[in-house]
């Protein structure tokens, strides 16, 4: 089942370590788009509805004392669609870690980039993985969490650069839907192909962890990649 980001956040990180960034970064309606509602309608009700700005929770935190940096998507927000805010906010919190030297974790939960702003979406693929680009030059590590779905743009940006790629059980992960790959391909598809254990039997993931056990799993990956044995 789907969690909020800030549950996420309560599950993951010591107890009062998060300390929350760019709060106030929050998308606009640059295109005036209009579908059935107005995207400033939508943008409106997804914050009543999860207590947000953005689709995306960025801050710094402490995972079994390891300090990194957390950024956390809540999919009751417009799907988790990474917009030009989710963009910059992923963007600031990568440049954050730089700036502290510390590592990145990013949780995705994601309908892919957000329809409603055009080409202004899409270039925040190229934007955080320019980014990613700068903190692998620092010898910095990202963790990438992906969790149920995790599709579309996110998938095809920041989430599959990890140096290290973690997913929930029986998360769908992909690119495009199934129904659309099949038109396209005019093939069979193999039976559970987006999900997390066929991706890690093919060697896209790395590992497959249960919820309960994330919290302890990103803490032994920290303190490898930190070069701090784990203890216990």
């Amino acid at each position: 089942f789907r969690i909020s980001a800030r549950e996420r956040i309560v599950q993951l990180v010591d107890q009062g370590s998060f300390e929350e960034r760019e709060r106030g970064v929050a998308s606009v309606d640059p295109l005036g788009f209009k579908d059935t509602k107005r995207y400033r309608d939508r943008l409106r009700a997804a914050r009543e509805k999860t207590g947000n700005t953005e689709a995306v929770v960025t801050g710094l935190a402490r995972i079994g004392g390891l300090p990194t940096v957390l950024c956390a998507f809540d999919f009751a927000f417009l799907g988790g669609s990474m917009g030009s805010a989710v963009g910059e906010k992923l963007t600031r919190a990568i440049e954050l870690a730089i700036a502290k030297h510390v590592p990145v974790i990013i949780v995705s939960a994601s309908g892919g980039a957000r329809m409603q702003e055009g080409i202004l979406s899409l270039m925040q693929m190229a934007k955080t993985a320019a980014a990613l680009e700068r903190l692998a030059a620092e010898r910095l590590p990202y963790i990438s969490v992906l969790t149920d779905p995790t599709t579309g743009g996110v998938t095809a940006s920041f989430a599959m650069l990890g140096d290290v790629i973690v997913a929930e059980p029986r998360a769908l992960i992909g690119f495009a839907g199934p129904r659309v790959i099949a038109e396209t391909i005019r093939q069979p598809l193999p039976e559970g192909f987006q999900r997390s254990e066929f991706l890690l039997e093919h060697g896209q993931l790395d590992l497959i962890v249960e919820r309960r056990d994330l919290k302890e799993t990103l803490r032994r990956l920290l303190a490898f990649l930190a070069d701090q044995p784990p203890s216990g």
